[in-house]
């Protein structure tokens, strides 16, 4: 049975979403029709992470038996680059031996982002899925060992998913360096094309090719206000089947939406004394990973 031959590990909230999408379009690579299989990461255990609105969320659904995993790749052809994207790989510690076991020579890619500003990104994400209630980032992030020790979801692991030198380092022992090709978030976003153009280059498959990246993928830039209205529109509930049949859906729908549209807000900008708050916990962590790979990265510390 197929398995794959390349993998994007991660990070979350670092444009990984848009990266799957854009390498889905060239004819000479096949990616995993499900985003986020999960399966390097919690193969044979399905993971029951709690938390709201875990519960239905993918990582609590991942494919973790290999006859399934080895399906998604049923429909490759004659492409030479056959990939995944899961960005649980980066994080979860097993993850990097279970690929070396199964999938060796497979070539990994991983795009960091500022880790504070990764952590903020998926804040908001959470924030306008109306799965975060605590207003205040710095505070939800007091929460986060707490969240970890009642076993809630990597999702809300805000600061943990960033120590990306943690993560990396073993990934860096086991595999040669020519099978790792690790991205920043902020060159991917400043010069899509060139980077595109690397990462097919790295697959081996045509580097000139030109995909559509017009689409913006995965944007957070708004949140829900009051959690009881979300819960109310979202939810089915005794008071909305009472109404349901009362009110005709011309005039329903409108409302709902209408409703919908006044309980969210712009989400606010970080501000820079939030940013050098957090940014003391990630410094050992940031100046490891400069020397793991050969790169400035003060830019990222406050």
């Amino acid at each position: 049975m197929t398995m794959p031959n390349f993998l994007i590990i991660g990070a979350a909230k670092a444009g990984t979403t848009a990266l799957y999408a854009y390498l889905k379009q060239h004819p000479e690579i096949y990616m995993s029709p499900v985003k986020e299989p999960n399966f390097f990461a919690f193969e044979g255990k399905q993971p029951d992470y709690i938390g709201p609105g875990a519960a239905e969320a993918g990582t609590n659904h991942s494919i973790v038996n290999l006859e399934d995993y080895q399906a998604l790749f049923s429909g490759v052809s004659q492409e030479k680059a056959i990939g995944e994207a899961s960005t649980m790989y980066l994080y979860i510690p097993e993850t990097a031996n279970r690929i070396n076991h199964y999938i060796p020579d497979a070539k990994l890619i991983a795009i960091l982002r500022n880790p504070i500003d990764r952590a903020y990104s998926h804040f908001l994400h959470l924030r306008r899925d109306g799965r975060e209630w605590i207003g205040d980032f710095l505070e939800a992030c007091q929460q986060e060992e707490d969240r970890i020790n009642k076993h809630w979801s990597p999702a809300w692991h805000y600061k943990h998913v960033g120590l990306y030198y943690q993560q990396l380092q073993h990934y860096f022992e086991i595999c040669d360096r020519k099978q790792i090709k690790v991205l920043l978030y902020e060159d991917w976003k400043q010069q899509p094309e060139a980077t595109i153009e690397d990462i097919f280059s790295f697959l081996g498959v045509d580097p000139q090719f030109k995909p559509d990246m017009s689409v913006k993928h995965n944007v957070s830039s708004f949140v829900q206000k009051n959690k009881f209205l979300f819960n109310f529109l979202k939810n089915n509930n005794p008071i909305k089947s009472i109404l349901r049949p009362l009110i005709p859906s011309h005039i329903r729908k409108p409302l709902a939406a209408k409703a919908y549209r006044k309980n969210t807000g712009q989400a606010e900008t970080l501000q820079t004394s939030q940013k050098q708050e957090l940014s003391l916990y990630f410094k050992k962590d940031i100046l490891n990973l400069q020397e793991l790979l050969k790169r400035d990265l003060s830019h990222w510390m406050y």
